[in-house]
């Protein structure tokens, strides 16, 4: 095997790694084959600390949620309302909650979350605390509930839901008073906690304009509190406990994303952006990045503003969920209370988009085989297993650290220009650093890409290539690496974008670079 681990320019005869893969499938018996023989088989490795708790695994499996920043900023072509805007604005007399819910399923979004109070201190739901809220103003006769109404939908639907409950409050008297506001801001939470279900995600954040009061929050007191009533729900903060601002509002996760954090580094309004965007490989803690950002240029709908191209889009999802991160896209409902239609066009187009490119996973046809497997070759941890959807099954490497390259062959050429990695995040995180090579028309491994960090989900873009051969060297790791999955796709819209644009950015490449002549350009297809 030596002589296929070397990074460049080694002579591969033809199918010889097919060969090896089923020379190791002859001389290595099946786990059914050595139960029957008395052998029983290697049992996992350990989890490499920290790793994430079951409502983190909850989260991070959701990978996209759709924001809906909504109330009287969406009346008065605002941002951050005063809190002394009256009450008989709100009026969206089409409101539809079901139609929200419905564009966020159909898009392929797991989760929805309503800010039910922004910075003005309206609340979109009868709050018992305030007169501020929706019972004073002219929607449904002054008895109407969007929270109800929203939370009733994602029930319908079988989404999951998230509140946003804003720190900073423009309109009550008690804001400035720390005991007084701490107290009224948690009867509102537990409100919100108990009266409508199953809530999956809190998002908080430390937002509050420069000259107003200044104002302690209780951010444990909060965390347990809302811990107590829904133990499922992650909560969304600078500095955790559950999920981390990745740090922008552009929606990209860091080149290198650790879900490893330190919490008692960060504070909620004071935390290092890039060490938010990076995290920590020698952190504590488990706090995945969530990358949060606007359709629109605002956060609320403004009739004067158009939504994102859907090749934007495309271009945050893969700097986003292809980076570790949760990617949460707020879609501002209108006056009327519905998703413009517009948006919804962008939406579809972005689906479609998706669809086109990761339906279509060349690694199925694949011969995997590898350096080493943990227990053997035909072991519950095979090269096989990365070919597997979900994080359960994975492949391991044996106890010979020395390397870890997991190989994929085929029998006929495969184009493609994207490779999607995953790492069993249940088990911790662990890739460091990684290469991926393939072979070229001198049959010799050429570099396509590299690159640090893995996680969850990772996705790579390189020049369109032509190959029979691709590897995935683990060149640095936490421990033992594992991989879950692969795969590898061929996206001909970031390759037309990329002619478009002349080929300026970072991820999408021009169909001029290729490992191999006489490839179809994208034109042809």
């Amino acid at each position: 095997m030596t002589m296929l681990l070397a990074k460049h320019h080694r002579h591969i005869p033809n199918n010889v790694i097919i060969l090896l893969h089923l020379l190791f499938q002859s001389t290595h018996s099946s786990p059914a084959a050595a139960a029957a023989a008395g052998a029983h088989p290697k049992p996992p490795p350990l989890p490499l600390l920290p790793i994430p708790t079951s409502r983190q695994l909850s989260w991070q499996h959701s990978e996209m949620a759709m924001f809906f920043h909504f109330g009287p900023n969406t009346f008065t072509d605002s941002e951050w309302g005063t809190g002394r805007a009256d009450p008989s604005i709100f009026n969206p007399t089409s409101l539809n909650a079901t139609q929200w819910v419905s564009v966020a399923k159909e898009n392929g979004f797991s989760r929805v979350v309503l800010t039910a109070k922004h910075h003005d201190g309206f609340c979109l739901w009868p709050s018992e605390y305030t007169d501020y809220s929706v019972k004073s103003s002219p929607w449904r006769n002054g008895s109407g509930d969007v929270v109800a109404e929203l939370a009733q939908a994602t029930r319908d639907s079988g989404l999951q839901l998230g509140l946003y409950l804003s720190p900073w409050d423009r309109h009550d008297p008690s804001f400035g008073k720390t005991i007084e506001y701490n107290e009224y801001y948690l009867g509102q939470m537990t409100e919100l906690l108990t009266r409508y279900g199953e809530v999956k995600e809190v998002f908080l954040d430390g937002a509050k304009g420069e000259g107003e009061k200044d104002m302690e929050y209780y951010f444990d007191d909060w965390f347990d509190l809302i811990h107590q009533l829904q133990p499922e729900a992650a909560i969304f903060s600078e500095a955790g406990p559950d999920t981390r601002w990745v740090g922008n509002e552009a929606g990209f996760g860091g080149t290198t994303s650790w879900s490893l954090f330190n919490s008692s580094n960060a504070t909620i309004g004071g935390t290092d952006t890039g060490y938010l965007g990076q995290g920590d490989p020698l952190g504590r803690d488990w706090v995945p990045p969530e990358c949060d950002l606007s359709i629109r240029p605002g956060w609320f709908w403004h009739a004067s503003e158009v939504p994102k191209t859907a090749m934007a889009l495309l271009d945050i999802y893969y700097k986003s969920v292809g980076r570790n991160c949760l990617l949460l896209l707020n879609v501002p409902p209108n006056t009327y209370g519905l998703i413009p239609d517009e948006d919804i066009r962008v939406l579809r187009e972005f689906t479609h988009i998706r669809a086109s490119i990761f339906s279509h996973n060349l690694a199925k046809h694949a011969v995997p085989s590898a350096s080493s497997t943990r227990g053997g070759n035909d072991s519950h941890f095979a090269p096989k297993n990365v070919l597997l959807e979900g994080t359960r099954t994975y492949w391991a490497p044996g106890g010979d650290r020395s390397e870890s390259v997991l190989y994929l062959c085929f029998q006929e050429p495969q184009t493609f220009n994207v490779m999607e990695i995953k790492e069993p995040i249940q088990m911790g995180q662990r890739v460091i650093e990684f290469h991926i090579d393939a072979l070229n028309e001198n049959r010799e491994w050429e570099e396509l890409a590299d690159g640090t960090t893995v996680g969850y989900r990772r996705f790579l873009l390189f020049p369109i290539v032509r190959t029979e051969g691709v590897r995935l060297v683990i060149d640095k790791c936490r421990g033992e690496p594992l991989i879950s999955y692969v795969g590898l796709y061929m996206d001909w819209f970031s390759v037309q974008e990329g002619d478009n644009n002349n080929n300026k950015s970072g991820l999408l490449w021009s169909d001029s670079k290729r490992l191999f002549t006489g490839l179809p350009t994208a034109s042809s297809i």
